[in-house]
């Protein structure tokens, strides 16, 4: 059976076309938007209100993504459908991996001490750094 939404996403790989019609675009834009909005909102749900940590978090979002991954080699789940859920995943993923490692190096106060804390330094001198020396791939 062949709904509107799945001939939309079948013809998602037409987009980089220029006869691209405006409803496949805008398909395109809103199913970007909604996996951006709701999969950071995801990952933040998962982590903190469920208080499983980033760490947990990022785990869990990454066993997910894997586990469709096998679905899709092994019991040969339709290869849309697997793309679709494993990308909707990688945001709540990206989400868990960004706070994680924006967390501080040492807990506060009344924190959970054997929770697992990060802070690499990678914040805003290396990304200055970076973009300061763009010349360079120029």
């Amino acid at each position: 059976m062949t709904t509107p939404s799945s001939t939309r996403v079948h013809r998602l790989s037409e987009l980089h076309r220029r006869d691209a019609t405006a409803n496949l675009r805008e398909f395109y834009w809103l199913a970007i938007l909604f996996t951006f909005a709701l999969g950071i909102a995801a990952g933040d749900l998962i982590a903190e209100e469920y208080s499983i940590g980033y760490f947990r978090s990022m785990l869990f979002f990454a066993a997910l993504i894997t586990a469709i991954a096998a679905a899709h080699l092994k019991l040969r789940l339709n290869a849309i459908l697997s793309f679709w859920a494993a990308y909707v995943l990688t945001r709540p993923l990206g989400a868990s991996i960004g706070d994680l490692l924006s967390q501080p190096r040492h807990p506060a106060a009344g924190a959970d001490p054997t929770g697992f804390q990060a802070d690499f330094g990678l914040g805003t001198t290396v990304s200055s750094f970076i973009f300061s020396r763009q010349h360079l791939w120029s």
